[in-house]
């Protein structure tokens, strides 16, 4: 039997029009707002009747509520309003208990995932303590398209970006365990379609795709005073480089932008603006339209309140503000001397940190450099370590699993030029490279000085070819299977192959804005009196309908035995700090702690209502079911 190969399909369902009205769907054990929910496989057809022999094709994993048990078949219905659908037969539905699904990283630094018909054949590479030996017989079967023992699939080789093509591979089960080294891993028990073969001349297909692949590079450079010799050295990187492209003849291929950012224009009007565009990717190609749009772009005239500034808010601006769906490569650039403005300052301009704003590149697929000037100014002001700290999270790349944080000692001019010089010409000449239908189609970089710029630019731009081609060439017809994966690589423990979700409809996520807020509201208290924000949180559940009788002893209480989180947020596989914390904790905690607890959900709450109000992100499992119940894809590391 050959080695089946999964395909991430679209989520595409035709809609149904048998429908009839009923109560509330049952309710799962133990649960009291839960309900019972299905997923179809391939061979589902829904039926008028339980009895009937035929019916309607549905496509695979819709989402159906269970409203009653036949015995052999479930009355179903496309969300919790009391609208019943048909009849789907047992048999043919998967149970979907965690609302959660699985989304591949990208494997361009890594093995390929493979699918484990069962739990014991992927617990015996965990407990290997020489995977390797094991793993890269594997993975030259794979390359020879040859079964593989135990296995039942693989990850696709280009990688599908869900981001712009959801695709769902529910996550039916789950075990945090431990590999034989001490490293942590998820063994998880997924549902999957799987790809029909396909006759076409795969390499040929690649060539032909990478020639369209679009790189655009974003600067985003501090402005504050003092910057100016860094934005003269940046706008003659891009002039230079802008002749190099149309001389290349790639000026359609390469784009630029740039970006500028300050501080707040409240505490110092002076400053004219927080952040503001001055060229969008595509709206410049050559020399002379460069000078013209850059051509306003000077230091301040003014100092701004705090030596940090708001870098964080040039970053988002180039998150929301750039159109970034042309381009297969996308960079952002960050250039500054001072750190971040935290996202719960008053002066700050978004409310959001470094970690929110990674999450949001990851949903673009753009990868953020940061070009930190250790300046003397940043060293007169004991700047550099915060700043260090917070870039090094803000441009942590999971595809090369490091950060794309590069110092500039002293901040000179010079050696900033040639580090800017090297990345655009990197990324140039990787276009030019894929142009000629190359570079992505041989294996991943494998660089000796894996610190160096050049290398990740390497290996981030195979990566992004990747997803670019994944993309373009799609997938073929599904068929049905489940099996177990390692959301880590089993050789290189390190490196992550996937991350888990959970979908969240938009009461779910409301819910969860609600909740936290309260949470930081009673935080806030409890700074100068931890027992006053127990008793607030517990006053909450109170009101939420928990009896009080049940809420045991008060120092020893945690907040997540409380009852606040939902439902839906019990069972996930992730562990919440939030909900871990009892009085004795918080009071035993520092200031510096606590205040960095208090940060933390203020910008989890940003974060939130980010996710609420971008509409083109929701996803309905099912066409019939009522908008409200559609899903938005939250990251469990976001996750109180």
């Amino acid at each position: 039997m050959k080695l089946r190969y999964i395909t991430l399909s679209a989520v595409l369902m035709s809609a149904l029009s048998c429908n009839t009205y009923a109560d509330t769907p049952l309710l799962m054990d133990g649960k009291k707002s839960i309900y019972q929910r299905v997923l179809t496989t391939p061979a589902c057809v829904l039926k008028k009747n339980a009895a009937d022999s035929s019916g309607d094709k549905v496509a695979a994993f819709s989402r159906f509520y269970i409203y009653k048990d036949e015995g052999n078949s479930y009355l179903v219905g496309p969300d919790v309003s009391g609208k019943t659908s048909g009849y789907l037969d047992k048999s043919c539905v998967v149970d979907w208990k965690m609302q959660t699904a699985l989304m591949f990283t990208n494997p361009a630094s890594r093995n390929r995932a493979l699918i484990f018909k069962t739990k014991d054949e992927l617990q015996k590479l965990v407990d290997d303590s020489d995977p390797k030996s094991k793993v890269s017989p594997m993975m030259d079967k794979l390359s020879k398209n040859e079964q593989i023992p135990g296995v039942i699939s693989v990850e696709p080789e280009t990688y599908i970006d869900y981001k712009k093509q959801f695709y769902l591979l529910p996550i039916l089960d789950f075990e945090e365990t431990m590999f034989d080294d001490g490293n942590y891993l998820r063994e998880l028990k997924i549902a999957s379609v799987t790809k029909k073969e396909n006759k076409s001349n795969g390499k040929t297909d690649l060539q032909n795709e990478l020639k369209t692949f679009k790189a655009a590079v974003v600067f985003v450079i501090d402005s504050s005073i003092s910057m100016q010799p860094y934005i003269d050295r940046t706008k003659e990187t891009i002039r230079t480089i802008a002749k190099h492209i149309k001389d290349q003849k790639l000026s359609d291929s390469v784009h630029f932008g740039l970006i500028s950012f300050r501080s707040s224009t409240k505490a110092v009007p002076g400053l004219e603006y927080v952040s503001k565009v001055f060229v969008k990717p595509g709206e410049a190609t050559d020399e002379e339209q460069f000078k013209k749009k850059l051509e306003t772009l000077n230091q301040a005239k003014v100092s701004s309140k705090y030596f940090d500034e708001d870098s964080f808010a040039g970053i988002n601006s180039a998150l929301e503000k750039i159109d970034w769906s042309d381009y297969g490569g996308r960079y952002v650039v960050l250039i500054t001397d001072a750190g971040g403005i935290s996202g719960s300052d008053k002066l700050s301009s978004t409310g959001l940190d470094s970690k929110e704003l990674r999450a949001e590149a990851k949903h673009k697929g753009v990868a953020i450099y940061a070009m930190h000037l250790l300046t003397d100014s940043g060293k007169r002001n004991s700047n550099h370590d915060r700043a260090k700290n917070q870039y090094q999270d803000l441009t942590f790349n999971e595809t090369i699993q490091k950060s794309l944080y590069y110092p500039v000692n002293a901040g000179d001019v010079s050696s900033f030029g040639n580090k800017i010089d090297e990345l655009s010409k990197s990324i140039t000449n990787q276009v030019k490279l894929a142009s000629q239908g190359k570079d992505a189609l041989g294996t991943a970089p494998d660089p000796k000085d894996d610190s160096s710029m050049a290398s990740d630019t390497a290996a981030l731009g195979y990566a992004m070819q990747l997803a670019y081609l994944g993309e373009k060439l799609g997938t073929s017809a599904p068929d049905f299977l489940s099996g177990w994966i390692s959301d880590r690589d089993l050789v290189a423990h390190d490196k992550v192959t996937s991350t888990p979700v959970v979908l969240l409809t938009k009461d779910e996520l409301s819910s969860l804005k609600d909740i936290t807020k309260k949470i930081l509201d009673s935080a806030n208290e409890g700074i100068l009196k931890p027992e006053d924000m127990f008793s607030q949180l517990r006053s909450v559940a109170v009101s939420m309908g928990r009896d009080p009788g049940s809420l045991g002893n008060a120092d020893s209480l945690k907040l997540g035995e409380l009852g606040l989180l939902g439902e839906y947020l019990e069972d996930l596989p992730y562990k919440s700090r939030i909900q871990e914390l009892d009085e004795q904790t918080w009071a035993n905690m520092g200031p510096d702690e606590q205040n960095q607890t208090i940060s933390d959900l203020e910008t989890k709450l940003n974060y939130y209502q980010q996710c609420n109000d971008d509409a083109a992100r929701w996803i309905k499992l099912n066409p019939a079911e009522d908008a409200s119940m559609a899903v938005y894809p939250i990251p469990l590391e976001v996750l109180p």
